[in-house]
């Protein structure tokens, strides 16, 4: 069999990777946490994303009586929370307390967000479509929020050092950070990919000096976390 012959299979939804989102619905009084992988994005200007609920879920009646949602981006920190939001139901549990997630308000929406999570998009739904398995919800992003330290001193966001994770056929996979290049690499001049390249090993620099410095902070705050316990336990 050559490399380039194909084999007819059942039509499906064979279409990976995708995003592994965790979904927040509801209030800070009541709310639920569901993963979701089918999602994606619309439009551009506005930023308007969907997301596809099955009518059953705990969290459907939240999304269509609040009209709104935040979508929460995952990491290989939060994979067991993020595998655990999307088989166990929220009706007789708190997933938030369960996995020790801290849900902080949102800005516009009354549904919170997942501080833990590295980038969080509150999203207000403007229509959603019926289909017979499940039912997209199309929202606008109407704020958007990133953990301070993925942001540089230029504003620049470090997605690479945010560890994101995605599904792929039934399973939670890392990105890996390599950068095969950048959008418009393949028609770049080779002035232009020379700077680029540059600019890149300059950031690159920068962030694992970034890294070392974060690293070094939190040894000391181990040590210094030790030594008060040591003093504690001496004075308990």
């Amino acid at each position: 069999m050559s490399n380039n012959e194909k084999i007819k299979i059942k039509p499906g939804t064979l279409l990976y990777p995708l995003p592994a989102v965790m979904v927040t619905a509801g209030n800070v009084e009541k709310n639920n946490i569901i993963t979701i992988a089918w999602t994606g994005i619309i439009n551009s200007d506005p930023a308007i994303l969907y997301i596809s609920v099955r009518k059953s879920r705990y969290s459907y009646a939240m999304i269509s009586e609040n009209g709104e949602f935040v979508i929460n981006l995952t990491t290989e920190k939060l994979a067991r929370a993020t595998d655990f939001a999307g088989v166990r139901s929220g009706r007789n549990i708190d997933k938030a307390g369960e996995l020790g997630l801290t849900l902080i308000p949102g800005v516009t929406n009354d549904t919170p967000m997942i501080a833990e999570s590295p980038i969080n998009l509150e999203c207000k739904v403007l229509e959603v479509r019926e289909y017979p398995t499940h039912d997209m919800f199309i929202a606008e992003v109407v704020d958007a929020h990133i953990s301070a330290e993925f942001v540089d001193e230029n504003g620049s966001y470090d997605f690479g050092r945010m560890n994101l994770i995605a599904f792929n056929h039934g399973g939670y996979y890392g990105l890996d950070d390599q950068d095969m290049g950048r959008f418009g690499f393949s028609v770049m001049k080779e002035k232009t990919k020379r700077r680029k390249e540059k600019e890149a090993r300059g950031i690159r620099r920068q962030q694992s000096r970034s890294r070392r410095g974060s690293s070094k902070k939190h040894n000391n705050a181990i040590k210094a976390t030790s030594d008060i316990n040591k003093r504690k336990t001496i004075s308990d």
